[in-house]
C-alpha cells in the first residue's frame, strides 16, 4: 500500500459558501441562529421524552436518540464554520479536518440507521400490535442502537485510516464549507483508487440496506392499512407514521440532492447548497416536525415548561 506523506502540510483551506465580504455578517447571523434553534429544539425533545414516563416507549426512545445525533451532527460542522466566518479565515488544521470527516460520517450514517429503526418500530406497532411490547422490548431497542453505533464506528474508522495514506499539497483548497470525504478525495494529490472503491462499496451496503428496510416496513404498513375496515383506524395508524415520513423525505431528499449535484454537475456551489439543507436545515426541522405533528410530544413539552415556570416562580 502506498504510504502517504502528510507532514508537508499543516492546514487545508475551506472555500466556504461565499467570498463576498458583505455577505459574511448575514451568513454568520443566519447559521448561528439556525444552530441555536437546532440545539435548543432537540434538547427540548430529549428533556421532554426523558422527563415524561408516558413517553418511555420504543418510538420515543429512537426519537430521543435522533435528537441527540442531530445536535452532534450540527456541532461537528457549524461551530468551525462560524469561527471561520467571524475571523474571516478559511483555514482548518490537518487534525481538525480529519476529526470532522470522521464524526460527520458517523453522525450522518447514524441518522439513516435510526430512521430505519423507527420505520421497523412503526411496522411492528401497526402490523403486529398485540406483540408490539414483546418484540420491541427495551433490550432489543438498546441492542439495535448499540449495533448501529458499532458498525458505523468501524466504517468511519476504515475511511479515516485510508485517508491518512493519501498525500496533499501545501494549503490544499477544499471546495466546500466543511471537510467532507468526496471533496477531500477530489483534491488529494496521490492515487485515491482504493478510497473510491471502499467508499462506493460501503455506501452501497450501508445505504441500500437502510433504504430497503424502510421500503419493506412501509410496504407492509400499507398492506395492513388496506386490510383495515375502519377509516378511523386507518387514520390513527397513518398519523403515527406522518412525522417519520416527513423526516425520511427530508433526509433522503436532501442527501440524494447533494450526491447528484456533486456527481453529475461537478458544481461545488450546487453541492454546498444541497449540503446546507442536509447538514443544517434538516436537523433544525426535526424538533418542529415531532413537536408540531405529535400531540404526545406537545403535551410533554407543555408539562415540562409548566414545571420549569412553577419552579422558577417558587424561587
Amino acid at each position: 500500500m502506498e504510504r502517504g506523506n502528510n507532514s508537508c502540510i499543516s492546514q487545508f483551506l475551506l472555500l466556504g459558501l461565499s467570498e463576498d465580504p458583505e455577505l459574511q455578517p448575514i451568513l454568520f447571523g443566519l447559521f448561528l441562529s439556525m444552530y441555536l434553534i437546532t440545539v435548543l429544539g432537540n434538547l427540548l425533545i430529549i428533556l421532554a421524552v426523558t422527563s415524561d414516563s408516558r413517553l418511555h416507549t420504543p418510538m420515543y426512545f429512537f426519537i430521543c436518540n435522533l435528537s441527540f445525533v442531530d445536535i452532534c451532527f450540527s456541532s461537528t460542522i457549524v461551530p468551525k464554520m462560524l469561527v471561520n466566518i467571524q475571523a474571516q479565515t478559511k483555514d482548518i488544521s490537518f487534525l481538525q479536518c480529519f476529526i470532522q470527516v470522521y464524526f460527520f460520517m458517523m453522525f450522518a450514517l447514524m441518522d439513516h440507521f435510526l430512521l430505519t429503526l423507527m420505520a421497523y418500530d412503526r411496522f411492528v406497532a401497526i402490523c403486529h400490535p398485540l406483540k408490539y411490547m414483546i418484540i420491541m422490548n427495551p433490550q432489543l431497542c438498546g441492542l439495535l442502537v448499540f449495533m448501529s453505533w458499532f458498525v458505523i464506528f468501524w466504517d468511519a474508522l476504515l475511511h479515516l485510516l485510508l485517508i491518512l495514506r493519501l498525500t496533499f499539497t501545501r494549503s490544499t483548497e477544499i471546495p466546500h464549507f466543511f471537510c467532507n470525504l468526496p471533496p477531500l478525495l477530489q483534491v488529494a494529490s496521490s492515487d485515491t483508487h482504493i478510497n473510491d472503491i471502499v467508499l462506493y462499496v460501503t455506501t452501497a451496503l450501508l445505504g441500500v440496506f437502510p433504504v430497503m428496510g424502510i421500503l419493506f416496513s412501509y410496504s407492509q404498513i400499507l398492506s395492513s392499512l388496506m386490510k383495515m375496515t375502519s377509516s378511523e383506524s386507518k387514520t390513527k395508524a397513518f398519523s403515527t407514521c406522518g412525522s417519520h415520513l416527513c423526516m425520511v423525505s427530508l433526509y433522503y431528499g436532501t442527501s440524494i440532492a447533494e450526491y447528484l449535484s456533486f456527481t453529475f454537475t461537478h458544481s461545488s456551489q450546487a453541492s454546498m447548497i444541497a449540503s446546507v439543507m442536509y447538514t443544517v436545515v434538516t436537523p433544525m426541522l426535526n424538533p418542529f416536525i415531532y413537536s408540531l405533528r405529535n400531540k404526545d410530544v406537545k403535551g410533554a413539552l407543555g408539562r415540562l415548561l409548566n414545571r420549569k415556570v412553577s419552579s422558577f416562580a417558587d424561587h
